[in-house]
């Protein structure tokens, strides 16, 4: 049994922002943090106060988080970046809201004494005596303070006060990580009563201290507790009246909080099978998956697709349960041009399964060429309506461009651009991964069976460029970030480009057919391409689906043997081992690659790969403080070598997106390793002791809590099969009582002896067997709620607001 929680986050987009440059307007990204630390970064939309973003991402965290903030910056080229304001929604909000928070939510300004984070280490006591009591409070350390200063660090100190008496403990230079292991007693009165308030402090020369947060506790608690120690989360200080808020603007997210209880495998072994009978079973199974699509709202079928396809990959059942939804909808499709044009759940889980099982693939053959179009930055306008006309020529001798030039030439470099890619297409039959190969074989052969005729001899060839053209490489194309082809958005002119590419690929994936063609005349200079590229294409299509049973079976052992990336890209290693300070000058740059099996690496990504650290040997992986190498992006990977001996590699990343897909990627592959370590320090040895805490013993085990369980999810992360298994038993819960109608129907229907031939006792028996396994598992959770106490409990001690 676990205990798991994830965020889905979409962050749309934001309104009236104020204008931080001096042209009027702003360069505005979002940076998400949880507790204050930063997850995710968005891409900067240049010279706008209505930024577009778009982006989706789905974070996996521990249950006991805080909060996630949403800071909107501007971003400079010559001076840090300005802060705009941000939307901070604590976890107790997102949990009020269970189908997720959607909305605009405004802009609130950045308070320095609301910036708080971290925790202190407190013992706090009843002592008796021969006199009046006395309440002994010990500051013992604290960890993951806010770095204050320059370098990257605080200086901090703790002030006590109780009954209007304050001590302070001794300032700790340069730490987040402080160590006092002080001592404060106060005469504490028979029945007495107030606050007793514990403040971090960073300590400065000149100007005035900074806060770094505070815990407050009611001395009435302690009488019955007497005694009291743990790691208290510091709050901010909100006692102080908020200034008038500015207009800041606004910013519309979508946030979804999801906790799950996993319950072990065994208790999800009588859903999964039930389910997968019927896969197995094809068209003439009991009907379970047709019910599922008829009572699964429009809203949710995204995400119910992703999870039965999940769960049936990890069963290597994803194209059997493909083929299952191919035939249903086949079946109830009458006209050839409908055919997968709706969000049915067979669109849906295809969609999702060439993301996962082909988005490599994808990046093979749509990278180069997307590449190129940034790189050429060039103008390009095929509807005359929108042609600008731009003066052309070198120095002294400008002349207009006229508008037939400029379309001739934006003809010309579209041309260039789809010819490149269905080059590529053409050539990567063998490059497609088998089991995608295998499923459009599958779809092929249904849909040539559903339409013989030789007017639908193009319908076959139809039906796998809807998937693979219409909602595969033309959604990539047109949003190149979204699909991991870019780091950052194009800009409007690339955007163009991208738009005018996609539409003559959505072209060639309908076959140049009429109706495509009548929509936009003006893509006629594309034509000859286009019609071209049909050719490419089918003749693509038949080679790729032309792949038999033993040839699939023999390419899927060969693969199996491979052992393909899990991650790979540039870094920086820290390369030396000598004395004297770490600058960034000693990291060197290499290609790295990371597999289920190793962390390796090379001078090229094509020259030979030399090992650096056995996956089963990680211990941890975790970011490293920005005052270390003076940079916020460095990891380190602690490990044992071959010897039982504990290493660390640091390696730099260039972007804080980059550092952290690295250390999901890390995390992921090494999450049931033996011997994970669950304190590190976030500094490093340097002379004779750690930066972050200043201790000086080298082995001592980490003054900060490893952080092992937060994770990016991405289209390439290993299967977890009893998490899927656990999602789509939580659907099924949700519409219960809708299949439990349809059961009615089905069992009034079975005895009056009419209604359609679906409505056979198969259905309405493999209905009762699924309600008996949601209420066994039903069963398991509430015996689990029963039996484990709630993961945070509420001090004897209770905290002051």
């Amino acid at each position: 049994m676990a205990k798991r929680s994830s965020l889905s986050i979409r962050i749309v987009e934001g309104k009236n922002l104020p204008a931080k440059d001096i042209s009027g307007s702003s360069d505005p990204y979002c940076i998400v943090k949880v507790d204050n630390e930063p997850i995710i970064r968005t891409a900067t939309v240049w010279k706008t106060l209505c930024p577009f973003w778009g982006e989706e991402y789905r974070v996996h965290l521990a249950p006991t988080f805080h909060s996630v903030a949403f800071y909107v910056m501007d971003e400079d080229a010559l001076s840090r970046d300005d802060v705009i304001g941000k939307v901070c929604l604590t976890r107790d909000t997102l949990a009020a809201y269970p189908k997720g928070f959607s909305g605009w939510a405004h802009l609130t300004e950045v308070d320095p004494d609301e910036e708080v984070q971290g925790e202190i280490h407190l013992r706090l006591e009843v002592v008796p005596g021969t006199g009046p009591h006395r309440l002994r409070c010990s500051v013992l350390e604290a960890r993951d303070l806010a770095p204050k200063d320059r370098n990257g660090a605080s200086d901090p100190f703790v002030r006590v006060y109780y009954n209007g008496r304050t001590r302070e403990t001794s300032i700790v230079k340069k730490s987040c990580y402080p160590r006092w292991n002080e001592t404060f007693e106060f005469e504490l009165e028979e029945g007495a009563t107030g606050a007793l308030c514990v403040e971090a402090w960073d300590w400065d020369l000149v100007s005035r201290n900074d806060f770094l947060g505070k815990v407050a506790f009611n001395v009435a608690g302690l009488w019955a507790a007497q005694q009291e120690e743990g790691w208290f989360r510091l709050q901010p200080d909100k006692s102080k009246s908020r200034r008038n808020e500015s207009n800041l603007g606004s910013l519309q997210l979508e946030v979804w909080l999801r906790d799950e209880t996993v319950l072990p495998s065994s208790c999800y072994q009588p859903l999964v099978q039930l389910l997968c009978r019927e896969v197995k079973l094809g068209t003439q199974g009991p009907g379970l998956i047709t019910l599922i699509e008829e009572t699964t709202s429009t809203e949710c079928r995204q995400e119910v697709a992703t999870n039965l396809l999940m769960l049936f990959l990890g069963q290597g059942l994803a194209k059997d349960f493909l083929d299952l939804l191919f035939q249903l909808e086949l079946g109830r499709t009458s006209e050839a041009n409908t055919l997968f044009r709706s969000n049915s759940l067979a669109s849906k889980s295809m969609e999702s399964f060439l993301k996962v099982a082909g988005m490599r693939y994808l990046h093979s053959i749509l990278g180069p060429v997307i590449d190129r179009v940034f790189e050429q930055k060039k103008y390009v306008e095929l509807d005359p309506s929108k042609v600008e006309v731009k003066d052309v020529g070198c120095s002294g001798l400008h002349r207009p461009q006229t508008e037939a030039e400029v379309l001739e030439q934006s003809a010309q470099t579209l041309r260039s651009h789809l010819g490149a890619l269905l080059s590529a297409l053409s050539r990567s039959v063998r490059a497609c991964p088998v089991v995608v190969r295998a499923t459009f074989r599958q779809l092929f052969r249904r849909v040539r069976e559903r339409f013989p005729r030789a007017e639908d001899e193009n319908v076959p060839f139809i039906a796998v460029t809807s998937f693979l053209c219409l909602r595969f490489f033309s959604p990539a194309i047109m949003a190149p970030k979204l699909f991991h082809l870019r780091e950052r958005h194009a800009d409007a002119r690339t955007s163009r480009t991208l738009l005018l590419l996609a539409k003559a690929v959505q072209n060639v994936g309908n076959m140049d057919t009429l109706a495509s063609r009548a929509k936009e005349a003006w893509m006629e200079p594309l034509q000859p391409t286009v019609r071209q590229g049909v050719a490419q294409l089918k003749d693509f299509i038949t080679k790729l689906v032309d792949i038999e049973e033993r040839e699939e079976l023999d390419l899927q052992r060969t693969l199996s043997l491979q052992t393909l990336p899990v991650k790979e890209g540039p870094l920086f290693i820290h390369k030396t081992k000598g004395k004297g300070p770490l600058m960034s000058s000693s990291f060197k740059k290499l290609h790295f690659s990371l597999t289920t099996e190793t962390l390796s690496f090379s001078k090229t990504p094509s020259s030979k790969k030399s090992s650096l650290i056995k996956l089963a040997n990680i211990r941890a992986a975790e970011k490293v403080e920005e005052k270390s190498f003076g940079s916020s992006h460095v990891m380190q990977v602690i490990y044992t070598d071959d010897a039982g001996r504990p290493q660390t590699a640091y390696l730099q990343c260039k972007c804080v997106n980059e550092l952290n897909q690295w250390l999901s990627a890390l995390r992921k592959v090494s999450v049931n390793n033996t011997g994970l370590l669950g304190s590190y320090h976030p500094g490093i040895f340097r002379g004779d002791r750690w930066s972050c805490c200043h201790q000086r013993d080298k082995t001592d085990l980490g003054c900060d809590k490893t952080r092992s369980r937060v994770t990016l999810q991405e289209w390439n992360d290993p299967l977890d099969h009893d998490l899927e298994a656990q999602l789509t038993y939580r659907h099924l819960l949700g519409v219960e009582a809708t299949l439990r109608e349809k059961h009615q129907e089905l069992r009034g229907a079975t005895e009056a002896g009419s209604g359609p031939a679906f409505c056979s006792p198969a259905p309405k028996d493999s209905l009762a067997q699924l309600f008996q396994v949601l209420q066994d598992l039903k069963k398991a959770h509430s015996a689990i709620s029963a039996t484990v106490p709630p993961s945070e409990h509420s001090s004897v001690l209770e905290r002051q607001t």
